[in-house]
């Protein structure tokens, strides 16, 4: 009996001249029609694509954004999450794209876009939690009720503010939106101060190998600097609060948005030249300048609202058409500016961080 190592056929054919035969035959009946070990019966399916008219390239971040319209948030909210989700799409894209290149092997890119989608959830009340804050009434609010700051010494310093005589209507607004500027900062970094926790407690009950070991003691140690920076913004943020609650606004004050004073304020403490300084506080007033007009549409779209469930519950067709046409545009353009906003914001404080960096 031939050894099959010969290399000898079924049918006595040396094998070079029965694999030309067997290519010349064609392709298998199996492998034509679908057979038990063809590909297509072997190969995983391809996800089904993702339907036109989503708002979202990532299919997670159209089960967030539909979930958070099932919640029935407010317009303002659901504009606020729309460029939020925005911001994680186009960060995870980014984040993808480094990971093909071989760029992120301490995987510290990957911790922060999962921190910060784990951010976005908790915000908004998309992390399974029943959170009365997160879950807004889908119409205007009382403009005599306040959403709670959080905290009671920032409730007294409001207190205080509102009580002393110190502040004109408009100086007390702006205030009001430092204090609430304040109040989401805390939130981010509770957020992030359990999602670092449950992380070192996974870490924990995990033996891995020492250099796997060492790269996730990298990324822990750089959350923990992320947490240390903005614990430091926070307790920045309360003192300046403080001083403003007790003295009112003086006529120095170079900025209105307490977003960009923070920025104002961490470019003076960075390494930016005089020259780059100046530069900076240019960009700020543009970008100032975006925020009140998307500010300018936030409470347009507020009242497109409202004046759109008012002409609904009169039951006029035509009316109701034409306010829903005007409520359409407006939701759209406070999405594009708030995306813009963010967008913005993001770079101009990573210009910051990366000034900073180079003190070191």
């Amino acid at each position: 009996m031939a050894s099959p190592k010969l290399g000898v056929g079924s049918r006595g054919l040396p094998q070079p001249q029965l694999l030309v035969l067997l290519l010349l035959l064609g392709p298998w009946p199996a492998a034509g029609h679908g057979g038990k070990y063809s590909r297509e019966k072997n190969e995983p399916e391809l996800p089904p694509k993702r339907e036109p008219g989503g708002e979202f390239r990532m299919e997670k971040l159209n089960q967030l954004w539909e979930k958070a319209q099932r919640l029935q948030l407010s317009p303002v909210k659901l504009s606020e999450l729309h460029a939020d989700l925005k911001m994680q799409e186009r960060d995870e894209f980014a984040w993808k794209k480094l990971k093909a290149e071989g760029l992120d092997e301490d995987g510290e890119k990957q911790a922060k876009v999962t921190r910060s989608l784990s951010v976005i959830l908790a915000k908004y009340g998309l992390d399974g939690r029943k959170d009365a804050r997160a879950v807004s009434s889908n119409s205007l609010n009382d403009p005599t009720e306040e959403d709670s700051l959080e905290d009671p010494r920032l409730e007294k310093l409001w207190h205080k503010a509102k009580t002393s005589g110190k502040f004109s209507s408009e100086e007390l607004d702006k205030l009001r939106r430092e204090f609430e500027h304040h109040r989401e900062k805390v939130r981010e970094y509770n957020v992030l101060l359990e999602t670092l926790s449950r992380t070192e407690e996974i870490q924990e009950n995990v033996i891995s190998p020492f250099d796997v070991s060492r790269v996730k003691e990298d990324v822990l140690h750089s959350k923990h600097a992320e947490l240390k920076d903005r614990l430091r913004g926070i307790n920045q943020g309360y003192d300046r609060l403080r001083k403003v609650s007790h003295r009112g606004y003086g006529t120095e004050a170079e900025f209105e948005e307490p977003r960009v004073i923070d920025l104002w304020d961490l470019a003076k403490s960075s390494n930016f030249t005089e020259k780059e300084l100046e530069s900076f506080r240019e960009e700020l007033k543009h970008f100032e300048a975006k925020i009140e007009k998307h500010n300018h549409y936030r409470k347009q779209l507020e009242i497109s609202h409202q004046k759109l469930k008012h002409v609904e519950s009169l039951g006029d067709r035509e009316h109701v058409s034409r306010n829903k046409e005007k409520y359409a545009v407006l939701e759209e353009k406070t999405k594009e500016l708030g995306y813009k906003v963010k967008k913005h914001l993001q770079d101009l404080s990573g210009r910051i961080s990366r000034a900073r960096h180079n003190e070191l």
